[in-house]
């Protein structure tokens, strides 16, 4: 089969305690890319068990090893290796073997052909136990009742991103499950595509239940920053604004029952309510504005990376 483009691809997969898993999807990420001019990035979240060995074992030039000094967590294994990533296309999937690679050439045709930006996989017939699928499946919902965007499968690792748009991501935290809409929220054009699921070939599951709450969190947070970062006062200022006017009736109430009708207020609890809201409301002025402004002056402003490489090596055992 002809290859659908002679552009460079990057191949990045995030793994952890993976050590069963690497040869084989090695061996299918090459017979499905047969033809191609490509490197596959793996970026070692600091494994507990011989995932970093077994790679550097396999002696192959297209694999590239990024080790990261403690475990990061998904998100920014991504980012390392989507900065690293030299490709014209950027490819991230997960190193599980869940995700096929042969369904990579239909995605890039698409987005060679229909001028995508980003191809994202929606999981036919998932081969996910009940603990993954009830927590992806609501948190599918919420986002896309949150942010009107209509994704069916935000939890698909599967994608395929031109340079341009993978390279302007900015991930941190474990923003990893809204890369699609982060990818929408810098202009990208976006389409999904049926992707073949497998059951996991070996190891563990590193979700579970909790996954739900982290989601509403993470999607609060992403929110805020992406809405109402360049004016927070009109976030901020609404709460504080109206935390401070109701403290300010308060205690004008308690002053004419005070001065007016000559009653006792200072054992009244109102008093102190009216008190804690005007303080509130002065402090989501403050400390909530000064603390994000901190937050995306440190990882962007200076550009920081929130991660460190201990090591890369290519094939052999070169260290680029």
């Amino acid at each position: 089969m002809q290859p659908v483009t002679n552009a460079f691809l990057s191949i990045v997969v995030p793994l952890y305690n993976e050590e069963d898993n690497a040869v084989l999807l090695t061996q299918k990420i090459h017979e499905s890319l047969e033809g191609y001019a490509y490197q596959i990035i793996y970026v070692d979240d600091f494994s507990k068990d011989r995932t970093r060995a077994v790679v550097k074992e396999m002696d192959d030039d297209k694999v590239h090893l990024i080790e990261l000094k403690k475990n990061y967590g998904q998100s920014l294994a991504l980012a390392a290796g989507i900065d690293y990533a030299e490709g014209d296309y950027i490819i991230t999937m997960d190193g599980d073997l869940q995700n096929d690679p042969s369904d990579i050439p239909a995605m890039l045709e698409f987005a060679i052909t229909e001028e995508y930006d980003l191809i994202t996989g929606i999981r036919q017939k998932r081969k996910d136990s009940l603990v993954k699928k009830i927590p992806s499946k609501i948190a599918n919902f919420l986002v896309r009742r949150v942010t009107k965007l209509d994704i069916k499968d935000n939890g698909c690792a599967l994608k395929v991103f031109t340079k341009d748009i993978a390279k302007e991501l900015n991930l941190y935290g474990e923003m990893h499950r809204f890369i699609t809409l982060l990818a929408h929220l810098e202009g990208a054009q976006i389409k999904q595509v049926p992707v073949k699921h497998h059951a996991r070939n070996a190891g563990v599951s590193k979700y579970g239940l909790e996954r739900v709450f982290k989601v509403v969190a993470d999607m609060m947070l992403l929110l805020f920053i992406r809405k109402y970062f360049q004016r927070p006062i009109h976030l901020f200022g609404i709460f504080g604004v109206f935390m401070i006017m109701a403290g300010t009736l308060i205690e004008t109430y308690l002053l004419i029952v005070k001065f007016g009708f000559g009653e006792d207020i200072g054992t009244r609890p109102l008093l102190i309510f009216g008190m804690m809201l005007i303080l509130g409301g002065i402090q989501l002025f403050t400390i909530g504005i000064v603390m994000e402004l901190l937050i995306r002056t440190y990882y962007e402003s200076q550009s920081k990376r929130p991660y460190r490489i201990k090591k890369i090596t290519i094939g052999d055992g070169a260290t680029a």
